[in-house]
């Protein structure tokens, strides 16, 4: 006689596990601590088989039978349905392993000492705010264009069109990472070339007249902050490398006798080269007595960390100056670069150069360190022999190389 509900419910536990028969081999195995099992036992190649297909009530009747009956269709068929569970379970696993989101943080780990870890950490926080929480689950070699396309659609229509583009490219990058392990047969990102305008490049803000350049070393020579940060800031007009070099600095790649710093450039991982003027060296001097004895030349408030990344910022706007759009602390590069080519006429090349740019030559070579070094030392002191002038408010006449 099948079972029916209320048996099923009204069914109490003894000292040994017993079974209530249904129909075509489903029963309730009740156990003597009262939980309720619904099991199918069946026969395929001549051997008996169990099935479990929860427990009474989370697993209603109903759709127990409903299970069994789709069970007996696929023994008709000759599949077992218990080795079909099983290759159902891990092939779920095996979507969960290579699940987009998986790849995506194996990728991020597996460029951990390639690029600086603000640049993961940005990339990480893009990927879980835009991307895990419509394909994180999916399998990378099922994300498709559109999958792709509609998480940049999402994100451009927000307001953030570059960050849509940001986002395509870095998952391009997963998928090509994916393919080089065996994850992935294609990467479907270069098909959405176009499917979005591009977004309009933002230079980051810049005083480039030689008037506001005097009137931001006359502000920075008249600031109140920490000897350090005050250190930093008379240093990054002279220097005008990138902020985080500048940030981590570290004396043992200083020569001030030389007049000389040797740094690695944190995008290409190549040496470069910074001759110092006597004003940088008088400058580093001063702050040696106070710095020499750590590693870092900008020291934070832990001495074994370098100065926060939001210190040069946080200085220029105490200052006055609005960082949105009037100048930054990577500012000071497009005010050196501007300036000693538009005023003192040196070479674009030769200011590259000390940019640390990649700069194509006639011979082919592309970043050279000691490149037109004889020339970036003359117009480090130059440029710095300059900048005095403009502080002093004097009339600068330009001086043609």
């Amino acid at each position: 006689m099948p079972l029916t509900d209320i048996s099923a419910r009204s069914a109490k536990p003894a000292e040994k596990p017993f079974k209530l028969s249904d129909e075509k081999g489903l029963f309730l195995l009740v156990k003597p601590n009262g939980t309720k099992l619904w099991q199918h036992k069946y026969r395929i190649d001549g051997k008996e088989k169990l099935l479990s297909y929860g427990e009474y009530p989370e697993t209603t009747l109903k759709e127990a039978r409903e299970k069994r009956d789709a069970a007996r269709k696929l023994i008709a068929d000759g599949i077992d349905p218990s080795e079909q569970k099983k290759a159902a379970k891990a092939a779920r696993e095996a979507a969960a392993v290579n699940s987009l989101e998986v790849i995506c943080r194996e990728w991020l780990n597996h460029r951990q000492g390639v690029i600086e870890p603000a640049q993961i950490a940005k990339a990480l926080a893009r990927m879980e705010k835009d991307v895990f929480p419509w394909l994180g689950n999916k399998p990378l070699a099922e994300v498709t264009a559109p999958d792709v396309l509609s998480v940049m659609r999402r994100v451009d229509e927000r307001g953030a069109r570059y960050t849509a583009h940001k986002i395509r490219a870095e998952l391009s990058m997963v998928f090509r990472y994916a393919i080089a392990t065996g994850r992935a047969e294609r990467d479907p990102c270069p098909d959405l070339r176009g499917a979005i305008p591009t977004a309009k490049t933002e230079h980051m803000p810049a005083i480039t007249t030689p008037k506001e350049a005097g009137e931001l070393l006359r502000a920075i020579d008249a600031f109140r902050g920490t000897f350090i940060v005050q250190s930093a800031l008379r240093l990054a007009p002279l220097l005008f490398v990138r902020p985080g070099e500048l940030r981590k600095a570290e004396w043992e790649g200083f020569d001030l006798d030389k007049g000389e710093w040797r740094y690695l450039v944190t995008k290409t991982k190549t040496e470069h080269l910074v001759p110092l003027s006597r004003q940088a060296v008088a400058i580093l001097r001063e702050l040696h007595a106070l710095t020499g004895c750590r590693r870092y030349v900008f020291p934070g408030r832990d001495p074994k960390l370098c100065m926060s990344e939001a210190a040069v910022n946080a200085a220029l706007r105490r200052m006055g100056y609005d960082t949105k759009t009037e100048i930054t602390g990577h500012g000071f590069r497009a005010m050196a670069r501007t300036i000693l080519h538009e005023e003192l006429h040196i070479k674009p090349e030769v200011i590259e150069h000390q940019l640390a740019h990649k700069v194509p030559d006639t011979l082919g070579a592309a970043y050279n360190r000691t490149r037109f070094i004889a020339e970036r030392v003359s117009m480090m002191q130059s440029w710095a022999d300059y900048l005095d002038k403009l502080k002093a408010g004097a009339e600068v006449v330009p001086i043609r190389a």
